[in-house]
């Protein structure tokens, strides 16, 4: 027998790779593709003239079900003044060679007990010294009341 009879031939592109037995015959020799994955989802590959194929649909989730409970990502307060709406300021900080950097300053909340005396009872509320200011000047009714809070519902 020949070498270049018995030889093999192998073929590599980008979308399959293939081996094919060389021919004796001087034509020039193209490498044969294997089918990807279609539209359905259908597998099939042609390897030295034997078709293979395999149905993908039948591993593929039937339905979606809405009925999964969601994600649970943890609960994070913002940094906002319910009362008063202000929230952290974007600024730089510059240091001694007067590179500048951006930062942010943040509002300055606190927890505090206010007494609301139309509900008889004490408000647990996290709110800006600003806002706490303002409520003790004009009272927690008037301030919530412009900021639409409801405090039946806190």
């Amino acid at each position: 027998m020949a070498a270049s009879a018995t030889a093999g031939v192998f073929f590599a592109n980008t979308r399959s790779l293939c081996f094919r037995k060389a021919e004796s015959s001087k034509r020039l020799l193209q490498p044969f593709r294997a089918e990807a994955v279609s539209d359905i989802g259908f597998v099939t590959s042609q390897l030295g003239g034997i078709k293979i194929s395999y149905d993908m649909s039948s591993q593929l989730p039937k339905s979606i079900s809405t009925s999964s409970p969601p994600t649970l990502q943890p609960i994070v307060a913002r940094r906002i003044c319910p009362f008063t709406g202000k929230k952290s300021n974007r600024a730089n900080k510059i240091s001694f060679s007067a590179h500048k950097t951006k930062k942010l300053q943040f509002v300055n909340l606190q927890y505090k007990r206010v007494w609301w005396e139309a509900g008889k009872r004490f408000l647990k509320l996290r709110l800006s010294t600003k806002a706490l200011k303002t409520i003790e000047k004009n009272g927690i009714d008037a301030v919530a009341k412009k900021a639409g809070i409801d405090l039946r519902k806190l």
